[in-house]
C-alpha cells in the first residue's frame, strides 16, 4: 500500500487506561449513536453513481477500476494526520450529508487527538444517495485547492443538522460556510464549477467502489476493512496496529 511521503518522528506510548477512559466517556448519547448507526448503516446499499444517471448506473471516468488497481492512500489522497513511514493507517470514506458520518465524526476527532503522532488517519470522498452529497464534496474540494480542507470537512459536519437531509440543493448555504472561512469566493466559486473537481470526487468515489465500499462511513485500517461497533473497537483496533508497527 502507497504510505504519504512525509516521515516524523513517533512518540513510543501506547494509549493509557485513563486516555481511553477519558475518549470512551463521550456522551453517552453519542456512544449510543455510534453502536447503533454503524451496526445498522455500516455498509449499507445507498450508493449512487455521483455522475448524470444517463451513464447507465456506472460511475464516471469510464466505470470502476478493479480492487487490484487501487490503493488505500493514493497521492492525491487527503491526509489529515501523518504519523510518518510505518505508521498505522485508517483511512474513512465518508459522505459530509451522511447522518452516520456525523455521528461518528466527533469520535474520531478526539480519536485523532488521543492517538496524535501514532496513526496516520485519510479521509476520502463517497458519493450516496443524498441530495446535498456532491455538493459538499465540490465545496470541501474547492476548499482544498486553496490549502483548508480540513477547515471545511469540520464545517460541514459541525453545520450538518443545517443543511443536511433537504430535499433541494443547499449549495447556496455550504457557500455561505466558504466565505465564513474567509475564503477566495471568485477562486472558490471557479473550483465548485470546474469539472475537474468533481472529476476528484469521483476519482475517491470510483475507487471506493472498487475495493467494495458500498455505503458510509466505512473504515480501512492497514489496508483491511475495518468494522468497529464500539469506540473500544477502534481504540483496541488502533492500540494492537500501533504495537505490530513497532515489532
Amino acid at each position: 500500500m502507497t504510505r504519504p511521503p512525509h516521515t516524523v518522528q513517533k512518540p513510543n506510548k501506547k494509549m493509557s487506561t485513563s486516555q481511553k477512559t477519558a475518549l470512551i466517556a463521550i456522551p453517552a448519547v453519542l456512544l449510543v449513536a455510534l453502536i447503533v448507526i454503524l451496526i445498522s448503516v455500516l455498509n449499507r446499499p445507498e450508493v449512487q453513481a455521483p455522475s448524470d444517471a444517463s451513464n447507465g448506473g456506472e460511475t464516471g471516468g469510464g466505470g470502476t477500476p478493479s480492487q487490484s488497481e487501487v490503493p488505500l492512500v493514493q497521492e492525491n489522497s487527503h491526509v489529515l494526520d501523518d504519523a510518518g513511514e510505518g505508521a498505522p493507517v485508517l483511512v474513512e470514506f465518508l459522505d459530509f450529508e451522511c447522518e452516520a458520518c456525523g455521528a461518528v465524526y466527533p469520535v474520531i476527532e478526539e480519536i485523532r487527538k488521543q492517538y496524535d503522532g501514532q496513526i496516520t488517519y485519510v479521509a476520502r470522498y463517497f458519493i450516496t444517495n443524498h441530495t446535498n452529497s456532491m455538493n459538499a464534496a465540490l465545496a470541501v474540494e474547492a476548499a482544498s485547492q486553496q490549502g483548508k480542507f480540513e477547515e471545511m470537512y469540520q464545517k460541514l459536519f459541525e453545520s450538518q443538522p443545517e443543511w443536511a437531509e433537504q430535499q433541494t440543493s443547499q449549495a447556496d448555504k455550504i457557500r455561505s460556510y466558504a466565505e465564513e472561512l474567509g475564503l477566495d469566493m471568485a477562486a472558490f466559486d471557479q473550483a465548485v464549477a470546474d469539472p475537474a473537481t468533481q472529476a476528484r470526487v469521483e476519482e475517491d468515489h470510483n475507487a471506493g467502489m472498487a475495493l467494495g465500499v458500498r455505503g458510509t462511513p466505512t473504515f480501512f485500517l492497514n489496508g483491511e476493512l475495518f468494522q468497529p461497533q464500539t469506540v473500544t473497537d477502534i481504540t483496541d483496533a488502533l492500540d494492537a496496529a500501533i504495537a505490530e508497527s513497532k515489532e
